[in-house]
């Protein structure tokens, strides 16, 4: 396993991390619990999820699963860098009752003593902030994690889904005050979709955050679609469906397909792999909702690409280029 330091923290994940969202509503108890143990096993020990993980009327059902192999001991917890997100909902559906979401104090500090019942821990390592709250100042939201992190429940302050305006926000405001500020970034970020690098990734890069890109597969069209579709291997829904009934995103994906038979690739193995080259980025969540998904995952880490596939896939999926000169003289 490879390692690296999370943004300008001392602390070190690997560059790799297990995303847990299947686990609950797609990936039983016991198969998440043996995903877990692969992981962990294979040196891979930043591991992520939500308390809304489990969705609908099974909110919190991800962190309880990782709180049940956490008790399984024989040092699970003390290997793991642990993050969570606070903002949605916990309430059950049609019983939601004003600050029972978003970022005010009152529901970081009821929502971290959640997850803390729910994860078996006496601590989060990383405290993220699912979604940005265009109503609570940042001047509460850090005097509710600096309590925290004085309470010893929570190690460092996280942001997921942020524009590049709001992490500057942020960080500006917790230097006022004293606080650490956003140490990592979540962001929707692959070869398919590459807009976080205008504003986003420069603006983590500014302040010293990690990031962390979601997605890494877009749905699962890196991973070899058209080939699987082809064998009777994949049917399509939703976002993906869509993309793929656009002819201009099927020739894309036609064209990356053909590309890395070329050159003897693994599609999804490559998009990882292409993530992990990019400036900036610690490392891509995987989520596997099978152990072989996982050990897929895991071979991204030793792939190497060559200056000319590199080239090649930018050809194919262009960035927007550097802000302000992608959309300015």
């Amino acid at each position: 396993m490879k390692y690296t330091q999370l943004g300008r923290t001392g602390l070190k994940v690997s560059r790799l991390v297990l995303g847990t969202m299947n686990f609950g509503p797609q990936t039983d108890e016991p198969t998440s619990h043996g995903i877990l143990d692969a992981a962990l096993d294979a040196g891979l020990n930043f591991v992520d999820t939500a308390n809304v993980y489990g969705w609908a009327e099974n909110k919190g059902r991800t962190e309880s699963i990782i709180g049940s192999w956490f008790a399984k001991g024989d040092g699970r917890r003390d290997r793991t860098v642990l993050a969570t997100k606070v903002y949605g909902n916990m309430a059950a559906d049609g019983d939601a009752w004003p600050n029972h979401d978003k970022l005010s104090a009152l529901n970081i500090r009821r929502a971290v003593e959640a997850s803390l019942k729910r994860l078996g821990t006496d601590y989060i390592d990383v405290y993220q902030f699912h979604h940005i709250d265009r109503t609570t100042p940042f001047e509460e939201i850090w005097q509710a994690v600096d309590v925290l992190i004085q309470q010893g429940k929570v190690l460092y302050a996280g942001s997921s889904n942020f524009p590049g305006y709001k992490i500057a926000q942020a960080n500006e405001t917790a230097a006022r005050g004293g606080s650490v500020g956003l140490v990592s970034e979540q962001c929707l970020y692959n070869l398919f979709e590459r807009r976080a690098e205008m504003e986003v990734i420069p603006a983590a890069q500014e302040y010293g955050l990690g990031v962390i890109p979601w997605s890494p597969l877009h749905g699962g069209l890196l991973g070899g679609v058209l080939k699987k579709e082809a064998t009777g291997k994949r049917r399509t829904e939703g976002r993906a469906a869509a993309t793929l009934a656009d002819p201009a995103s099927r020739a894309k994906l036609q064209a990356y397909e053909d590309l890395l038979d070329k050159h003897g690739l693994e599609p999804g193995e490559t998009a990882l792999a292409w993530l992990l080259t990019r400036p900036g980025v610690t490392g891509p969540i995987v989520g596997p909702r099978t152990p072989e998904q996982l050990t897929s995952a895991l071979r991204a880490l030793e792939v190497e690409l060559s200056e000319e596939v590199l080239a090649a896939l930018d050809e194919i999926f262009p960035g927007p280029g550097p802000s302000p000169e992608a959309f300015a003289w």
